[in-house]
């Protein structure tokens, strides 16, 4: 399963009393495809407000994405949690309704070992025929996937994938050790270029929901070895890479990016407690940012 190489990890929207909002969804969809140009979607991942979704609001969310897209994109349904038989039974459903594939952090808060990291992701990928890609964020789940874990669950036919935020070092090591046809996506944006320079295949990515067009540009011109215009097109955007994430105090993603939607005219609505909107201060920075 090739799931492209510009993935964009995608917002819920919410209307005024934060529930989802279908037709702001099916909006921006069709914003993400046809003008930020998104090889692949996630729906309820993190950028999705995940953690606050109910199982219903995922599985109708997956539903929605699937018909919606109608084949335009690659579908994505993020059905990890800390839990393997409620991983099992959001996976099974993400597959009913037919997406293209699942994606599934590593086991939080409950900090399982290595061998607990291994059989939570051979559990669920035995459970299912989508193809996995793993998604390792230690910044959030405390617990890592290590490099021998990782290229362990390499080997399971149907996990051919994963999304790092972890040091380039690793990254490199996981490359250099993977069978083939098992790929590495970087999980932050600011790290896009130096994880294609160590052979990283691609982004799933936040910016592209502002900056897609330019994001796949700064992908072909270093995959087709014009180095120099990709490391122009990074310093181009990395001001929007780190604004993101910092406008200009640390903010939780995804409450940057759904006020940077707002300004380009998609009203995703707010995000759900514990997050909290931007400040008058961040709203500024942001709207200076994005000009």
């Amino acid at each position: 399963m090739n799931f492209g190489q510009l993935i964009t990890a995608m917002v819920t929207p919410f209307n005024d009393k934060l529930e989802i909002d279908w037709d702001m969804t099916g909006k921006v969809i069709d914003y993400l495809i046809d003008e930020q140009k998104t090889d692949a979607i996630v729906v309820s991942g993190t950028t999705g407000e995940s953690p606050t979704l109910t199982d219903e609001e995922k599985i109708s969310l997956y539903r929605f994405a699937v018909q919606h897209v109608a084949g335009r994109c690659k579908v994505i349904a993020g059905t990890g949690s800390n839990e393997t038989a409620h991983s099992v039974h959001l996976t099974k459903k993400a597959e009913e309704v037919g997406v293209d594939g699942a994606l599934l952090v590593t086991p939080y808060y409950n900090k399982p070992s290595q061998e607990g990291v291994y059989r939570h992701f051979k559990a669920i990928a035995e459970a299912t025929r989508l193809p996995i890609m793993i998604y390792n964020v230690p910044s959030r789940t405390v617990t890592s996937i290590s490099v021998e874990t990782t290229l362990r669950l390499a080997q399971i036919p149907n996990i051919v994938a994963t999304k790092e935020c972890a040091s380039l070092e690793q990254m490199t090591e996981i490359i250099k050790g993977a069978p083939e046809g098992f790929v590495l996506y970087s999980g932050d944006d600011g790290l896009t270029l130096p994880t294609l320079a160590v052979g990283g295949y691609g982004i799933v990515s936040v910016a592209s929901h502002i900056v897609g067009p330019r994001m796949k540009d700064l992908i072909e011109t270093f995959k087709a070895g014009r180095v120099h215009e990709a490391i122009a097109i990074n310093q181009e955007l990395f001001p929007v890479f780190k604004g993101l994430f910092s406008c200009p105090h640390p903010v939780p993603n995804p409450v940057a990016v759904k006020y940077a939607l707002t300004l380009r005219g998609l009203p995703v609505g707010g995000v759900r407690l514990p997050l909290v909107d931007v400040t008058e201060d961040e709203a500024a920075f942001l709207r200076e940012l994005l000009g």
